[in-house]
């Protein structure tokens, strides 16, 4: 039986092929996506797939957000600190020019080597990081600038520190900034997308996924030692779960999903990132004229109707 998910993009694929086309229309284009997204949920995803999607998302190798900035932005501009406390450089914020606008960015950054990693957390923020983060989506919001998010953390920092500066009340204003926006945003699920740290920074208009990214409310690690009081058991609780791209199409918590060359991202870097700047580049698109109050409705209905079991 089909998915909600499926049917609502059968039904936009519908409407599509009836369209007449007008001059630089780019409904082929948006066909041709439609069909690959549905030929995707077609698909029969084994456990061993989704534990590869696991394996590929946390790849040492993988690009990070600065990677992508290198190849996507020009003018990149980094802005630092939340002017409150402190700079957390698990973060990375800043403006840059992408296909020769403006925009905004903020995304999480994880370290190559062992220096960096603890310099940055592992990718996994303090409160400071996503004080930050709102700082910069005010910003773009006051200029008009489009807002890109790129996430890749395990989750936000659990510590004990953390809690004391206040985590979960962070967590929550990002959520309700990004809410509030009027302007265009776009995120994506560039490695790991995990829980709460994830949507702080992913409450957009547009939700992207790359082909080998994991999204999901919990780690596989840690959803084993819940169930079965057994880390090891973290493949089976993979299984369980589906923190996959194909199956984040199919629940309709994600809006399409980001092809990578083959092997993953970490294969060739540049042709990851020429996928991406196309898909970023095409939401950009659907969301340019649209006033700011109908986004923010928009917004707010799409995140609103996850998880409704009717």
């Amino acid at each position: 039986m089909a998915t909600d998910h499926e049917l609502r993009l059968r039904e936009r694929l519908a409407r599509l092929r009836n369209v007449s086309l007008l001059g630089g229309a780019r409904v082929d284009g948006e066909l041709e996506k439609l069909q690959r997204q549905l030929e995707r949920l077609a698909e029969e995803t084994t456990d061993e797939d989704i534990w590869r999607s696991v394996e590929l998302a946390r790849h040492q190798d993988r690009p990070y957000t600065l990677d992508y900035v290198e190849r996507l932005l020009e003018d990149w501009v980094e802005l630092h600190g939340d002017r409150g406390r402190a700079d957390d450089p698990a973060i990375v914020t800043g403006l840059g020019r992408f296909d020769g606008r403006t925009l905004a960015l903020v995304g999480h950054q994880k370290g190559r080597d062992i220096k960096e990693r603890t310099k940055r957390n592992f990718g996994m923020p303090y409160p400071e990081g996503y004080r930050k983060a709102i700082r910069v989506m005010e910003l773009a919001d006051r200029h008009g600038f489009p807002l890109l998010s790129l996430v890749d953390t395990p989750g936000a920092y659990p510590g004990v520190a953390a809690e004391q500066h206040g985590q979960g009340g962070a967590i929550a204003r990002s959520q309700a900034a990004m809410a509030r926006l009027g302007v265009p945003t776009v995120a994506c699920i560039i490695g790991e997308g995990g829980s709460g740290g994830a949507i702080a920074l992913a409450l957009s208009d547009r939700v992207l996924m790359q082909e080998n990214a994991i999204y999901s409310v919990i780690t596989p690690e840690g959803c084993a030692a819940i169930l079965w009081r057994d880390a090891g058991e973290k493949q089976k609780a993979a299984a369980a779960f589906k923190p996959d791209a194909a199956h984040c199409l199919e629940l309709g918590v994600v809006d399409a999903i980001v092809p990578e060359p083959p092997g993953g991202a970490q294969t060739d870097p540049a042709a990851a990132a020429t996928l991406l700047g196309e898909s970023i580049g095409e939401a950009l698109e659907e969301l340019e004229g649209v006033p700011g109050d109908e986004l923010r409705r928009r917004r707010r209905a799409r995140f609103r109707s996850i998880g409704v079991y009717a």
